[in-house]
């Protein structure tokens, strides 16, 4: 990947995602760097932090070398408002999308072998009346494909195989086509993009206990089992559908390579007690490397110099490791719908 630039969201505003591109810059990388953002907003959280910043913006060009310490290239995008820390402004929204398309853009076209997104704030986007339900769901809409979430630390992987949905849709979203397509993408980017000759595979069950034999739920015996059982003589390792409440046990784990998780809540709040502030985002399934950080915005934080950048280091390490690997990797054939409309 030498001689590519990752870009760099800088997420909401009045959010950690500035302060996080200002403390990045005080490193020098292995590749160049580029802030998507108002270069204002990137100089006035400087300040704020008292730390070196010079900006170096990148017009057409993107540079094939790392900026020095203290310093970081920007690809500028102007904000609408003026923004203040803490204090979300929806005006700002179209703003927060319009880096997201330049850095989604960017990585279609070559510009960018990978883009690493600071957090955004759903709310303020959707009380601009914008339908926004993550970048998850933006990003698939923008550049095709079938998104599958996977949130990662060191020691686990866990995937989901629907992402941000109210609990009581979570059933009807349980398909034996939405399960059968995320097991073949998470397998297949698996082995493309983290190098893993034949991945291992937990498969989560939907219910407590794994439905109980079909006391407790059916959806493992009429819809997951059977995806289970066809791609496994296929050659697919594949265990499940276990009960959530025992699948996270080191046991189980020493023998995994990734988790699929049915629902959000299901797989993420383990992960995030083993690995919170260390753990990575990564969307799959896309012809574009994405990753992020693995917390929120962080209103209360923003500008105090108090938030930790822990996650976004390991965040953009991790693209950078998957650009080596493979850039521009071509999805699995065949999309379904979105959880939701992004």
């Amino acid at each position: 990947m030498a001689g590519h630039a990752l870009a760099l969201t800088a997420g909401e505003p009045a959010g950690i995602g500035p302060d996080l591109c200002v403390m990045l810059a005080q490193q020098t990388w292995p590749e160049p760097l580029v802030a998507i953002a108002d270069p204002s907003l990137l100089t006035g959280r400087a300040r704020q932090l008292g730390l070196t910043l010079a900006l170096h913006r990148v017009d057409e060009v993107v540079p094939a070398r790392p900026a020095a310490a203290g310093s970081l290239y920007v690809d500028p995008v102007t904000l609408a408002r003026p923004s203040q820390c803490g204090r979300l402004d929806s005006r700002n929204a179209k703003y927060v999308l319009d880096t997201l398309n330049r850095a989604v853009d960017g990585c279609l076209d070559g510009r960018y072998a990978a883009m690493v997104t600071a957090p955004v704030h759903k709310g303020v986007i959707n009380d601009a009346g914008i339908a926004f339900t993550g970048h998850t769901e933006f990003l698939a809409e923008r550049s095709g494909g079938h998104p599958v979430m996977m949130l990662t630390c060191p020691g686990l992987r866990v995937a989901l195989a629907t992402t941000h949905l109210p609990l009581r849709e979570v059933a009807a979203a349980i398909t034996r086509e939405r399960i059968e397509r995320v097991l073949r993408i998470l397998d297949h980017d698996l082995r493309s993009r983290f190098d893993i000759g034949l991945p291992r595979i937990l498969v989560c069950g939907l219910n407590p206990h794994a439905g109980e034999g079909g006391h407790l739920g059916r959806e493992e015996i009429e819809t997951i089992a059977p995806v289970l059982q066809q791609l496994a003589a296929e050659g697919l390792q594949l265990e499940g559908p276990l009960p959530a409440d025992t699948l996270f046990t080191e046991a189980r784990l020493q023998r995994a390579d990734a988790v699929l998780a049915m629902y959000h809540d299901q797989g993420l709040p383990v992960l995030k007690y083993k690995g919170f502030g260390s753990a990575v985002n990564i969307t799959l399934g896309l012809p574009i490397i994405r990753t992020s950080v693995d917390h929120g915005t962080a209103l209360d934080l923003a500008g105090s110099g108090r938030c930790h950048p822990g996650s976004m280091v390991a965040a953009i390490e991790q693209a950078m490791l998957m650009g080596r690997r493979s850039l521009q990797v071509a999805p699995v054939s065949g999309t379904i719908a979105p959880d939701r409309d992004g």
